[in-house]
């Protein structure tokens, strides 16, 4: 089962990629973006989607002027039976700032999708998330509105993270989430996370490590990611 958040394009190697980004083409009033890359390991909220593998990543993205966006990112996964070979999600939403104050929110919808489980109408789920960002710190909440596991449905995910620029090509920073299951006989876990962001001519590399505190899937992981935006 998914850990439930992404990103999608909003995942903590979400966090990651929020430092990147990259244009397409643009107007007056909107641009479109879209990223391709490779990892040694997709982790999400502090858990391996691809079974300790590496896994090939890709989305497009449409951002309009007034701060509307919407897009879609895809991984390959694990083949597990209840996930399948490979997961896409669809989200959208409304980022901006807070009149001239510094602080920006991001407030969406996004729908996590698994066509290759062989129970995909277990697998399938979506999340509402609000966040808020200042000065190179942010906090997120994410809660399942909708599961075609029932099971999963009201749960909840935290997370905070601090960023900031140690060069003008390289981003450090930390961190640290929590996942709350609806479900009793679920474990709810903590999990945190440091990184190392590169800018180059080529794309972004990041260098992360992660761990959480799950009684069966504790260890330490190390891993290396690339994203390159067009």
């Amino acid at each position: 089962m998914h850990s439930t958040f992404k990103k999608a394009a909003i995942t903590s190697a979400v966090t990651a990629a929020l430092l990147a980004g990259g244009l397409v083409t643009s107007t007056a009033s909107a641009e479109i973006s879209a990223n391709i890359g490779l990892t040694s390991n997709y982790l999400f909220r502090g858990v391996s989607e691809s079974d300790d593998r590496a896994a090939i990543q890709g989305g497009i993205d449409f951002e309009h002027e007034g701060g509307f966006y919407l897009g879609t990112w895809t991984s390959s996964l694990d083949g597990s039976a209840d996930r399948g070979g490979y997961e896409v999600d669809l989200y959208f939403g409304v980022a901006g700032e807070m009149g001239g104050s510094g602080v920006g929110f991001d407030v969406g919808y996004i729908y996590y999708a698994y066509p290759g489980a062989e129970s995909a109408d277990d697998a399938n789920f979506g999340e509402l998330y609000g966040a808020l960002d200042f000065m190179g710190l942010y906090g997120m909440i994410n809660y399942v509105t909708n599961a075609d596991d029932s099971d999963l449905e009201s749960s909840l995910a935290y997370e905070i993270g601090y960023s900031f620029g140690a060069t003008p090509d390289i981003a450090l920073g930390a961190t640290i989430g929590h996942v709350n299951w609806d479900h009793r006989d679920w474990e709810d876990y903590t999990w945190w996370s440091l990184y190392l962001t590169k800018a180059t001519a080529m794309g972004d590399f990041t260098f992360a490590y992660t761990q959480n505190d799950t009684d069966e899937d504790d260890d330490p992981r190390f891993n290396v990611s690339f994203v390159m935006s067009f």
